[in-house]
Parts: C-alpha cells; structure tokens; sequence
C-alpha cells in the first residue's frame, strides 16, 4: 500500500484526490499540506479522506511521514523547489503543469531524480484520453502520410477576476500567461504528435486583461521538416473551442474526430467524393480503438502507481514536461525578441536560466488586485476539450 502526500490543496487537487481515490486497494492518501491556515484541515475534511494529516508547512510532512509518493499541485514557481527536496528525501514524486517555469529549474528536478533513483512524473493528464489516443494512433499509423500542417487551437476564456488569484497574472509568481498554463496541454500533445519542432516565431499579446502583466493571447508557427504548424494559446477565446487538426499528404484527421481525403483530378483539382476508401480504413481504426480503462489524471495516476509497483519509468517523465517548457520557452524567446529561434535551446542561451524570462518580459499591464482565495469550483473542460486548472 503506497501511503501518498499532496502538496497544495487548491482546485486542481481535488483531480488528484480523486485519481488516488480510484485505486483504494493500491495507496492511500495519509497527508495534506497547504501553506494558508486551515486550508489542508478543510481540503481534508470536505474531499472525506479519512485519517489523513494535515500540515502548513510541507517540509514539516516530509520530515514526519513515511511517504512513497506525493503530488505536488502548487503555484508553478515552487515546483522546482519541492519536487527536488521531496525526491531527495526518497519520495517518488508527480508535479502538476508546468513543470517549472524554466528549463535550467527542469533540468535540477531532473537531476533531482536521477540521483535519487525514484520516480519524476509531469503532469500531461490528456495524453490518457480516447479521443487524443485515436488521433495518434493515426498519425502514428502512417495512412494519412507526411505532415504538411497542423493547426493546433488552445482556445480558453477567462474573465478579468482569473487573475486577480495571488499567484496569477505575474511573470514572476505564474511563470508566465496562457502559452504557459493554459496551451501547456496543447504543446505537450503536439510534441507527443510531432516531436520537437526546428524553430519557432511568435507574437504576444494581452487583448482584455488589463489586470495582469502576463500575455492572454499567443500566436506561434512551429517548423516540422518541410512542413509548418500554427498555435494559438488564449484565455479570450468565448466557446473555447479547441481542436488539433493535422493535415497530411493524404489526408486530414482531427481531434475532435473528423476525416477528410482528397484525391486528385488530371488538372490537379479535387475529385469529387474524395478519397473514400482511406476516409472508410481511417474511421475503421478510429472504431477499433480500446478504450482507455482510466481518463485524464486518474489514468496517469494510475500509470504512476504501476511503475512504482513494477520498477518501470512512467508513460510521461521528467523529460516530457520538460519538452514542453523547453518549447513554451522558445515561443517566448520569440514573442519577446522577436526573432526566429532554433531549437533545442542550449544552457548557454539566457532564456535556459531561472528568472531571465522574468527580467525580459513585457508587463502588458500591472496587477491590480491580489486575493487569497476564490469561490466556486475549477472547470476542468468538456469531453471535447483538453482539460486546465
């Protein structure tokens, strides 16, 4: 029985708390830690966790139990900080997005793990979704050909009160805007899809939050092979309606699922009716997909405690979530340099190291407002979304 700690009781741990809890027979939740009084106390008391502990100083935790894994679902600037001290103390640990606001803190959680010889786990809760599963496992099949396009809608909306939270709106507590919190999911699913594009260019800007520093709207073109893709992150976008769409040499497939194949007349124009025959074999596949026996964060939890059991590496690393700031990074060397930026970034780029990002960035606007808590409850997104905190 694996005894599990979270770290942060906002919004987004009741995910977690609900992924452990599917697994009764596997682990068990024995504490809480929240920095604000009484907020572990009522996280507790209101998810129903039985003789779990609470605490506010989460180094006090670690100090007092005998933890197998915890989850840490902070503030993205003390990811870096918890998750190496928590991996040191021999606990296995799985952090939230983004995994850190830079690649230089990435690469210390890394390390972190590797001399430490437990387990590190980013948070990229959707790759454990059917409807993402069916799109790689065509595009990993090779029937729609090489890719010419993706466009890539990480489309959210925020009212201005989002950002008055106490961590959000700053470059300096939040990390960054949407391209880093938001899209995070997005970037993730295109490089589990593609890889790591060879250069990004991006534009940044804030269009209707004027209480943040931070960007609610990006733009970026990634380059793959001969081939381009187009990113969108924004929390301005009314009906968040997100897609992935990829474009292939012989076909067009999408998440949500829709199939469309051309094929071509003498002159060069569409045929008419297309290709039926590979829309038929690509729907086919779509139709044979196993369903997943767990979604979203409890099927990567549930991946996290089976590569505990089993001694293996999880389904995302380390590696993964770092993948993933290394690409918001190079979008915002981009945005804010305006210049095209080749990728991998290196260690001796400035943009690799903590708080370059902070001294460089625009302040679109200053924070008006910082409040402690808010009411209601996190939307976490539809079946037909890629889901956020």
């Amino acid at each position: 029985m694996l005894r599990v700690g979270i770290i942060g009781a906002g919004g987004i741990s009741d995910a977690h708390i609900r992924a452990y809890q599917a697994f009764p027979q596997e682990c068990e939740i024995v504490a809480v830690a929240d920095i604000v009084p009484e907020k572990a106390a009522s996280k507790l008391e209101s998810s129903k966790v039985g003789r779990a502990t609470a605490y506010e100083d989460p180094y006090q935790m670690l100090a007092k139990e005998q933890l197998d894994l915890v989850s840490i679902t902070t503030p993205p600037s003390s990811h870096a900080s918890l998750t190496t001290a928590f991996l040191r103390g021999g606990v296995n640990v799985i952090v939230e997005k983004p995994m850190a606001p830079s690649l230089e803190e990435c690469d210390a959680m890394i390390a972190a793990q590797r001399a430490s010889g437990k387990l590190l786990s980013a948070v990229a809760q959707n790759r454990f979704r059917d409807d993402v599963a069916i799109l790689k496992e065509a595009v990993d099949s090779g029937l729609i050909g090489s890719i010419s396009h993706l466009r890539i809608d990480s489309a959210w909306w925020r009212g201005m009160a989002y950002y008055d939270l106490w961590w959000r709106g700053t470059w300096e507590s939040e990390g960054g805007g949407c391209t880093l919190n938001h899209a995070i999911h997005h970037i993730d699913l295109t490089l589990w899809l593609m890889g790591l594009p060879s250069q990004v260019t991006a534009m940044l800007a804030n269009a209707q939050h004027e209480n943040a520093e931070v960007e609610d709207l990006s733009v970026a073109i990634l380059r793959y092979g001969r081939g381009l893709a187009q990113l969108t992150s924004s929390v301005v976008h009314h009906g968040e309606e997100q897609e992935i769409v990829v474009q292939g040499e012989f076909a067009r497939i999408s998440q949500p699922w829709r199939v469309a194949a051309e094929l071509s007349r003498p002159n060069g124009f569409p045929a008419a009716g297309g290709n039926s025959e590979l829309v038929h074999e690509l729907n086919a596949l779509a139709a044979a997909h196993v369903s997943l026996p767990h979604q979203g964060h409890t099927g990567q939890i549930g991946d996290v405690i089976a590569a505990i059991r089993e001694r293996r590496e999880p389904a995302i690393g380390g590696a993964d979530g770092r993948n993933a700031v290394e690409l918001v990074t190079a979008i915002y060397k981009a945005g804010i340099e305006r210049e095209v930026v080749d990728l991998p970034l290196t260690p001796d780029d400035p943009y690799y190291r903590s708080g370059w990002l902070v001294q460089r960035a625009p302040h679109f606007y200053e924070k008006r407002t910082s409040v402690a808590e808010q009411p209601g409850e996190i939307i976490v997104g539809a079946s037909t979304r890629t889901s956020d905190d």
